[in-house]
Order: structure tokens, then sequence, then C-alpha cells
């Protein structure tokens, strides 16, 4: 059963079956373990070497999962922070807040209302994935318990204040204090960002807000809380049109990602939102590395060049872009799932901190966000697409012995860089698919070089 639970990255799985509030007594078992013998626990305050913060999103299971695993953990000797309903960035904030060893969030993020989970992370709030630590809490789990006494302490604290304060660090203050005025469609996907965006920026007196889909206590999503997928961004569009706002935003479940749609309800891809606010950051900063995944546009490189910063290309996944955040001295990152990371957020990854800064940029230019981004889109991109295949390494081969004058990299996956095109082919970590994105000079040029890479890949899917 708990082979079923564990992913890559976190715990996920429907509820009741696999996942079960013993089964999460069990990985809160785990969790304890793992992080009370993590190393550098001699830096943390005394008062904190056994503290651990649980938070939990709005699903209808989120209560009795939560519940169950702060028993299992407080059976371990562990003391339980319960900082209740919150978006997952509040967790690792907390972590670094008060100086805990690490943090829960009990969550599915963009998954159904059926499925629930926990996303892990460890000291100063880096995430716990199979290579980190998630594996050695699997085996934990795993081990025979009997139900222990709770030796660990409880308390509940509410960190709304000081997180407002935290995230206000990227709102400028001609939108706090009402200089200057945007109208923001938000949808909140049934999520966490119904609870997140009333508590943080309801009252800001600069920002008038059209919330859409902002009930989040009745177990149901209107939509699939999954920005990525275009279809789900169509109340933002059409809220932005109908109201006349500047700027249409859509978060995911658990609000650490969000999508961003100009005044005229075109999407705005999140690589070039990562060029356009890494310049900002640079700009203040003065100098530093932004981090973007490899399938972002050329025009995300050049932009960043263009403000001074150092390009970094990385891997896709939180993992990668927080480990390259700090080995590059890195003001900013983003990925095209929709995640951006802040230097002044201990290299994690904010929904409401990329809200905040993206409404920021957008009052301090003055111009239309269409505008703004007419300069960043510079070349014509294919998007992800998905191509079903047995052999997926074989698939690769293909591609790359088609195009023998190709400079090559296997960062993630394979990337081809071309005279006037390129793409990466990336295999997904679960099922026989590869993910494919190509961009050229042209949507025309696009049009011809996906005739010839598409029939080396296999079968074009929709997913």
């Amino acid at each position: 059963m708990l082979e079923k639970v564990f992913k890559a990255y976190d715990v996920r799985a429907t509820v009741p079956d696999p996942l079960n509030e013993e089964v999460a007594y069990r990985i809160g078992r785990g969790t304890a373990r793992l992080l009370l013998a993590q190393e550098g626990l001699d830096a943390v305050p005394s008062e904190h070497r056994k503290t651990i913060v649980v938070g939990r999103d709005m699903r209808l299971t989120s209560p009795s999962m939560a519940e169950a695993l702060q028993h299992g953990m407080r059976t371990q000797g562990a003391d339980v922070v319960d900082v209740g309903l919150v978006d997952t960035p509040l967790v690792p904030f907390a972590v670094n807040h008060l100086h805990c060893i690490g943090g829960v969030q009990t969550t599915a993020s963009h998954n159904p209302a059926h499925y629930n989970g926990f996303k892990i992370s460890k000291l100063h709030g880096k995430p716990v994935g199979a290579q980190t630590g998630l594996v050695d809490i699997q085996q934990f789990a795993a081990e025979v318990a009997t139900e222990g006494e709770m030796r660990g302490g409880y308390q509940s604290l509410d960190l709304w204040a000081a997180y407002r304060a935290h995230v206000y660090q990227m709102l400028g203050n001609d939108l706090l204090e009402g200089r200057k005025r945007l109208k923001v469609a938000i949808d909140a996907s049934n999520g966490m960002a119904g609870t997140m965006v009333p508590k943080l920026f309801r009252d800001v007196p600069g920002l008038e807000l059209i919330e859409i889909h902002f009930e989040n206590d009745q177990g149901v999503f209107v939509h699939e809380p999954n920005p990525l997928v275009e279809a789900n961004l169509q109340w933002t569009r059409d809220a932005v049109r109908a109201h006349g706002c500047d700027l249409g935003v859509c978060f995911d479940g658990d609000a650490d990602r969000c999508m961003v749609v100009d005044e005229a309800g075109q999407i705005v891809g999140c690589d070039l939102v990562t060029g356009w606010l890494g310049g900002r950051l640079l700009d203040q900063a003065g100098a530093g590395g932004v981090v973007f995944d490899l399938r972002s546009s050329h025009s995300t490189r050049e932009m960043i060049q263009e403000h001074g910063g150092t390009p970094v290309r990385s891997r896709v996944g939180h993992v990668f872009m927080k480990q390259a955040m700090a080995e590059h001295n890195a003001v900013f990152g983003g990925e095209l799932s929709g995640h951006f990371y802040f230097a002044e957020n201990f290299n994690a990854d904010s929904g409401a901190m990329a809200f905040a800064a993206v409404c920021t940029a957008l009052a301090d230019d003055g111009r239309p966000m269409s505008e703004i981004m007419q300069g960043a889109r510079r070349y014509s991109q294919s998007g992800e697409i998905n191509f079903e295949v047995d052999d997926k390494q074989a698939a690769m081969d293909r591609l790359v012995s088609a195009y023998p004058d190709a400079a090559v990299d296997r960062l993630d996956g394979v990337t081809l860089e071309m005279q006037s095109w390129w793409c990466n082919v990336r295999p997904s970590n679960t099922e026989p698919l590869l993910r494919l994105n190509l961009e050229a000079d042209s949507p025309e040029a696009v049009a011809a070089q996906l005739q010839e890479v598409a029939p080396l890949l296999g079968t074009q899917v929709d997913h």
C-alpha cells in the first residue's frame, strides 16, 4: 500500500484507498524520525530542535489526515506547531520564521478532490524528495508500529500577520498606499488562494480584485485546479475582458503556482514572466543569476542578459530549481509550470510573492501587459506536446541521430540546438510518454520542424 502513495517529490494518492488515516499516522512517524536525525540540528535554537510545522489545505479529508500525521510525529517525540488552513508556501516560510527542523503541508495540490497527500520539507524549508529522504520515510513508515504514546507537544499558531509582512517585500508602496491602482481578476480554483488572497491582498488600497471560485469549503472544484491546462484559464480570461481588468491570475489548488493573463485575455507564458520579473529584480540587486527551466524560450535568456544577469538553465522540478538558485547566487527563478522562486523567500517558490511581484511590475511600468510582453515574444513555440512510446530512450536516440549537426546536451532528457530552431524532449517519470518543446523563428518554421521531429518520437497524444 505504501508504495502506491509515495511519489518522486511528495506523497499523493486517492483517499481512503490507498491513503487513509492509518497510513498518514505511519508517515508522520517516519517523517519525524527523518527530521529528528538530520544533520545540522546543532544550529537550531534548542527550544525548536524537535519542532515540526504542519499545515493543511481545504480538502474535506485534510483535517483528519493532518491530525493523524501529527499523532504519528508526536509518538516519536516531535513537537508540532499547527499553522492551520494555509497555502503551501506558508509552511516553508514558517519553518524558517520559527527556526524549526522541518514542515509538512497536507495537500494534493492540483489533483482532484478525492486525492490528498503530504509535501515534506526539512531544515530551512528544503524539499524532501526521493533522493533527499522520502525513500527513508517510506521505509520507516513500513515498519510494524503499534499505537504509541504521544510524547511530543502541540501548539496552534496563526502566522498570517508575519507571512503578510514577508510577502509584502514584493509589493510596491504605490499599490500599498493606493497611489497606483490595478483591477485584477483572480481565479482561486476553489483552492487555497481562496483563503490566502483575502488574508493578504483584499485590503490593499491599490488593488481592486474580481474574485472567481474563492469558495473552498465544499470539497468541490468547478474546474480542475491546474492552471497549466489552458481550458482551466477560461474563467480568468472571460473575467478580464468582462470587467476591463489590467491583469488576470489563476492559482492552482494549493496556491504555490500561478499563471498570468494580460488585459486582452491572452495567456502570458511563465518563461516570459521569468525573464521580465528577473530583469527587474536584477536591476534592484545590481547583479546575480536568474534560473529558468530548460524548456523556456530563448527570449528568457536574452532578457536576463540584457539586464546584466547570469542566465542559469535548470532541470525541471523544484528540487533542481532550488539547488540551482543556491549554487548560482540567483535573485529569482521560474518554471513553465507556474512555480516562481525568490532569493527573498529562502530560494523557495511562492504564488503569493509572484502575484505581488507581477502586480508591482505592471503598476510601475505603466504600459498594458500586452505591450510589455510584445517585446518578449521574439520566437514561436510549440507548447508541450506528448508522445506515447514504449522505448523512450530509443526514441530520443533516434532524434539525436537524425540531426548529426545539432549541438546536444542531456541535462534533462535531450536538448538539440540547430541554427534556426531548438527542441527539448523529456521522458515522463511515471508514464510511457515523451514531452516535446520546440522553438523556432516563426510559426511556419515550428510547424515544419514538428513534421520532421514528431514521427521520430512516437504517437502524439492529447495529455
